[in-house]
C-alpha cells in the first residue's frame, strides 16, 4: 500500500506561520518540519524566531521552516568547561594578544561557517540566500557574532540571532585548536553576566552535549522565547570582566 505524503503548509511572503505544535512529530520522514515557502526578509525571520521557529534547508530546495520537539539548548549555568578547555580559556584570557570580540567581522564569521567542513555532511545549509538574509538581520541589530581573535587574525567564531533576552545559536567554525569552543565560552559568559535563560542550539549534537546543551520540551522552550523576546535587549558589547563568570575570581 502506498503511503500518502503527510500535508506541509506552503506559505506565501507575508503569511502566518502555523502553530510549530504542527510540525511533523517523531515518525515523520523529517521530525520537526513545520512548512515550506515564504521569505526570508527581516521581518518573517523575526516572527520565525519569536515563534520558536528556525529555517534549515539546503541548495535547490525551497525555504523549509522548523520547529523541532523535543529542542537542544544550553541553560548558561549548565556550561561544561572541562580540564582542557580551562586552562586553554585561562592562557587565552591572560594572553595580550587573545581577544574575543562581538560582530567586528560578521561577515567573515558567517562565510567561514558556510564553508567550513561538517561531518557526515556533504554541502552547507547556509546557502547564499540564507547569507544574504542574516547579514540584513545583522545590519538591522538582530544577528551578532562571537570572534576569537589570535594574534590579530580571526582564528574562530560563531554567529547567533538575539531578541530582547532570547538568544538562538546558529552556527560556529574554527581555524585553530579550540577557537569555536573558546568562542561559545565567551558567549556563555556574557549570557551569565546578563541573566540570559538559556541558549538555542536547535539540533541535538553530541558535541553540544559534551558542553552541557541538552533537551528541553518544545512547549517549555517556545514559552521561554515568548517570555524572554519581551525582556529588555542586549548590549552586544563584550567586557573581559565577563571572563569572571567562567575563569577568573569573582570580586
Amino acid at each position: 500500500m502506498t503511503r500518502r505524503p503527510l500535508p506541509l503548509p506552503w506559505l506565501q511572503p507575508g503569511d502566518a506561520f502555523p502553530d510549530p505544535g504542527q510540525a511533523w512529530g517523531p515518525d515523520a520522514p523529517a521530525p520537526g518540519l513545520l512548512a515550506a515557502g515564504g521569505a526570508l526578509d527581516v521581518d518573517t525571520l523575526l516572527r520565525a524566531y519569536g515563534s520558536g521557529i528556525f529555517p534549515w534547508f539546503s541548495q535547490g530546495q525551497p525555504i523549509l521552516w522548523w520547529s523541532t520537539d523535543p529542542r537542544m539548548v544550553l541553560f548558561p549555568g549548565e556550561f561544561r568547561l572541562h580540564r582542557s578547555l580551562r586552562k586553554t580559556l585561562a592562557k587565552f584570557v591572560a594572553d595580550p594578544h587573545c581577544e574575543l570580540r562581538f560582530d567586528s567581522a560578521f561577515s567573515e564569521v558567517i562565510r567561514a561557517c558556510a564553508t567550513s567542513p561538517r561531518e557526515g555532511q556533504s554541502g552547507t545549509w547556509i546557502v547564499p540566500e540564507m547569507l544574504r538574509a542574516y547579514q540584513a538581520l545583522h545590519r538591522r541589530g538582530w544577528a551578532h557574532s562571537v570572534e576569537t581573535w589570535i594574534d590579530g587574525q580571526l582564528a574562530g567564531g560563531l554567529y547567533c540571532v538575539s531578541i530582547g533576552r532570547a538568544v538562538f545559536g546558529e552556527s560556529m567554525f574554527t581555524r585553530a585548536p579550540d577557537a569555536s569552543k573558546i568562542a561559545l565560552a565567551g558567549l556563555v559568559a556574557f549570557c551569565r553576566a546578563q541573566q540570559v535563560e538559556m541558549i538555542d542550539c536547535q539540533q541535538n549534537t553530541s558535541h553540544l552535549a559534551s558542553l552541557g546543551a541538552r533537551e528541553i520540551e518544545r512547549a517549555n522552550f517556545v514559552a521561554a522565547v515568548l517570555r524572554n523576546t519581551q525582556r529588555p535587549a542586549l548590549a552586544w558589547e563584550f567586557d573581559p570582566v565577563y571572563w569572571r563568570e567562567l575563569v577568573l575570581p569573582k570580586a
